[in-house]
């Protein structure tokens, strides 16, 4: 997912006089403050110790101590996805610093900005294989937007202000700041503000007038555009700019899986969510469509389905604050390398110059995607087992807690169920692992969330696999009064591998059984796990309880609640696009496709 700039960096103050004598630990601490952070995430160790200490000295950051250190690289991406702020995670050298690495890949992929501080061992035994070293800066090197090493005290302000700077501008994402113990515990001058060296990185905010002015023309002349926006959308904050645009148009718009909310789903021109497991209406208005209009969207392979027979007709516009993404799957018609924010704004007006006003007469393409919206609305079938049917029970969450929430999910079945059945009418309300798929995201990213957006109710929508990897950071919510709501889908297995088992593999379920649910060991036993990290549990297995356990946990806001929702496992993802096949051969049920025609 390509993504656009993030909300301003806090700039630092003016520089005083006299520079006071800090050591390189104080001056981290200090620094956090100057950029304006006020919460972070960490477990201490014995290579980031020294700025442990002044830590505990500190007014204006508080310091959320994690179970794990990927809870605290999640917790700083759900921080950063829900508020738009720069989301920070402290970790020791070694295996602290590599218990980041699936947060930091995580948020790389998914544009999300993050500063990850390390510590790391004496610089003079720097690759001798001492305790606890590890070459964090080279592991990470792939997976990050820049990664620091640090082995001098003096230089610790710049490189702190630089990765704030680096994450939160252009194409958001990921900085790592890895600092020496002597580095943090020597004393210096601290000068601040620090002079920032980042030769060659400029990142392109205004587009250039001229590839406006043809994608607008692009636009005038479409009659069957489509608005494929992503999460570049949510990144730049420009989901107004879009909707103004969609308006001025009259073009459908759908919103992929990084994207959702970025356009709210009551809005009669939103056609849903394209890709693997989108909407009938959405998969093919992008497959017929004769203009693609991409705003901050990377052509995904679950987006694209076969790439080579992805909209075969269609024109492509393709808006990006990061070059390296254009043409980079499908080659681009009008390349515009800038920030949406902007770019939105421009191209709107140019296409109401282009246009003296009046609106393109697209009436035959609408009435093309009504007639879908008619004939395959999203739905889903009641279970025969007795068991609740997950897509009512996510649905009912939705209903019940309403679009000012934020929804944090984890991966698989019930990550697609979510994305489906709940409405989002706005951007940072949802928030998933969308590019790395990484299981174990949603318990820490809902904390991180809640952090961030303590006013708001937040849900974590997981899967019992996906719970068990990173549940322990319940302890951290309920210790230190971050009151998130989790609703635990639980099929009793690892559900979307299963159903591509079911699909794929005649049924052969080879080791994706759990034991967690319906006529089994029941191991572990969520509510008796939950009850022991301090937290009200409760098991709901009849649909009649559903909407009671929910209103509970939405009136519950002194701990966290986890309601252990008992799902049938036979309940698949639909509609659904089989891997490396063309986007029109999708199914909007088992053995139920549209009609379509067939392609050479």
């Amino acid at each position: 997912m390509s993504a656009e700039t993030a909300p301003a960096v806090p700039r630092p103050p003016t520089r005083t006089a006299s520079a006071p004598v800090l050591s390189g630990a104080q001056a981290v601490v200090r620094s956090l403050e100057l950029l304006g952070v006020t919460d972070v995430f960490g477990l201490p160790g014995g290579a980031i110790l020294p700025v442990y200490d002044p830590l505990m000295d500190t007014s204006e950051i508080r310091h959320i101590l994690v179970r794990h250190e990927q809870g605290a690289g999640h917790a700083a991406e759900g921080y950063a996805a829900a508020s738009g702020r720069t989301g920070v995670a402290i970790a020791t050298s070694g295996p602290g610093a590599t218990n980041l690495v699936t947060a930091i890949a995580d948020a790389y992929m998914d544009s999300v900005p993050i500063v990850c501080i390390t510590g790391q061992v004496f610089s003079n035994l720097m690759g001798t294989d001492a305790f606890q070293e590890a070459d964090i800066v080279g592991i990470t090197m792939p997976i990050t937007k820049h990664s620091f090493l640090v082995k001098r005290a003096e230089d610790i302000p710049a490189a702190i202000a630089s990765a704030f700077e680096i994450a939160g501008t252009g194409r958001p994402g990921p900085v790592l700041v890895d600092i020496t113990k002597d580095a943090q515990q020597d004393e210096v001058p601290f000068v601040w503000p620090p002079k920032l060296d980042l030769p060659g990185y400029r990142p392109v905010t205004r587009a250039h007038g001229k590839q406006i002015q043809a994608a607008a023309q692009l636009l005038a002349e479409a009659r069957k555009p489509v608005l494929y926006a992503g999460g570049g959308v949510i990144r730049s904050g420009a989901a107004d700019g879009l909707r103004a645009l969609a308006e001025s148009t009259g073009a459908p718009v759908v919103t992929t899986l990084m994207a959702r909310g970025a356009f709210p789903d009551s809005h009669p021109q939103h056609v849903g969510m394209p890709g693997m497991h989108g909407t009938v209406p959405a998969v093919l208005a992008l497959q017929d469509a004769d203009l693609l209009i991409s705003l901050g969207a990377r052509f995904d392979d679950r987006v694209t389905g076969k790439a080579a027979l992805f909209a075969p007709h269609a024109k492509v516009v393709h808006v990006d604050i990061d070059p390296a993404e254009i043409s980079k799957i499908r080659t681009a018609d009008v390349p515009i390398v800038g920030d949406l924010k902007d770019v939105l704004v421009d191209l709107e007006a140019a296409f109401r110059e282009a246009t003296a006003g009046a609106k393109p007469d697209i009436t035959d393409w609408w009435a093309f995607l009504d007639g879908l919206r008619d004939e395959f609305p999203l739905g889903f079938t009641p279970t025969s087992d007795g068991l609740l049917s997950p897509q009512h029970v996510i649905q009912r969450i939705g209903e019940l807690t309403g679009p000012e929430a934020v929804y944090a999910a984890g991966v698989g079945q019930h990550q697609m169920w979510a994305a489906q059945f709940i409405r989002y009418e706005r951007p940072n309300s949802w928030l998933n692992s969308g590019g790395a798929g990484t299981m174990g995201y949603s318990v820490p990213a809902a904390m991180g969330a809640k952090v961030a957006e303590p006013d708001r109710v937040v849900w974590a929508i997981d899967g019992d696999g996906c719970f068990q990897m990173t549940n322990q950071e319940l302890a951290t919510c309920a210790i230190n009064d971050i009151p998130i709501k989790v609703a635990i889908i639980n099929n009793s297995s690892l559900g979307m591998v299963r159903q591509w088992q079911n699909l794929f593999y005649d049924g052969r379920y080879s080791h994706t059984d759990l034991n967690t649910g319906a006529g089994t060991a029941r191991i572990p036993d969520f509510v008796k796990l939950a009850e022991a990290y301090g937290c009200l549990a409760i098991r709901v297995e009849k649909e009649e309880d559903v909407d009671a356990a929910i209103k509970t946990a939405l009136e519950t806001n002194d701990r966290p609640v986890v309601i252990d929702f008992v799902v049938s496992a036979d309940a698949m993802v639909w509609p659904m696009v089989p891997q490396g096949v063309s986007n029109s051969y999708i199914q909007y049920a088992r053995d139920h496709a549209p009609a379509f025609e067939q392609e050479d």
